[in-house]
């Protein structure tokens, strides 16, 4: 892609979560192939940006990563545990004083349900505050909103949004590399950012099961907690090998925004 039309695009789609991009930003974020856009709203999104509210965010963002890295270690004493990632509005560094803070947690092969019920007794037996289904009040609580099984790290949809996304990540812990392996596995980002991650081919098999659990406790887990939240299931995503909760998807407004070629 041309190199005026690159950063037209790249400035454009930012501007959508009100982050002005610096010129090494700029860089980074450059428009891959995938983005052959036209773009009809630059001016009137960029009307309410401003360095000076990312200078804001940023500062408030570096007080909730302290919290998320804070869990982050919690986290991996859990021998199941192989990623804590943060996701998210905090992973670009841009949260509000009021979010919560997104998590992204990978667990070893057919332990996924079973983990996330002793995540969340851990990260409360040490004091820290998890964002329930309902809660108005939502922060600096803890949003562990999307859980994957290393098995199963390969991303369904591929949008300019989820490529985003995975691109922006921050790994907390990364156990057998995984992150490199999710990196791997979701190399199709780079079709539309292709500055953004460096993906290098890592062996995508499944590490040593680091905590034996029988199938039967994995299924009765994962039984116990589909029954409490199948009710309240819209645009959730919950199988055996993952579960994405309440994943905000720009798609529909990219496509107001953004009018294709």
């Amino acid at each position: 892609m041309d190199s005026p039309r690159a950063s037209n695009i790249t400035k454009a789609y930012h501007l959508l979560f009100d982050y002005p991009l610096d010129k090494e930003e700029l860089e980074r974020w450059r428009a891959g192939d995938n983005l052959q856009f036209t773009i009809y709203n630059l001016q009137s999104i960029s009307k309410k940006s401003s360095f000076q509210t990312k200078k804001k965010r940023r500062a408030t963002s570096l007080k909730k990563l302290k919290i998320a890295r804070r869990a982050a270690k919690v986290l991996e004493r859990i021998p199941a545990v192989r990623m804590i990632a943060v996701t998210g509005s905090l992973a670009m560094m841009n949260a509000h004083e009021e979010s919560d803070i997104d998590l992204m947690t990978v667990t070893a092969k057919d332990t996924l349900w079973t983990t996330r019920i002793v995540a969340s007794l851990l990260l409360t037996a040490y004091g820290l505050r998890l964002r329930r289904s309902g809660d108005k009040e939502e922060k600096d609580k803890l949003c562990l909103n999307i859980w994957l099984d290393e098995g199963d790290l390969n991303w369904r949809k591929k949008n300019i949004f989820i490529a985003h996304e995975i691109c922006q990540i921050i790994p907390l812990v990364n156990k057998d590399k995984t992150y490199e392996k999710f990196l791997w596995q979701n190399k199709w980002v780079l079709g539309f950012w292709p500055k953004a991650v460096k993906i290098r081919k890592v062996s995508t098999g499944v590490a040593g099961q680091a905590w034996l659990i029988a199938p039967i406790v994995e299924r009765l887990a994962f039984w116990i907690q589909y029954q409490y939240m199948r009710s309240k299931i819209t645009r959730e995503t919950v199988t055996k090998s993952r579960a994405l909760f309440h994943p905000i998807d720009w798609s529909a407004r990219l496509e107001k925004e953004f009018g294709r070629d």
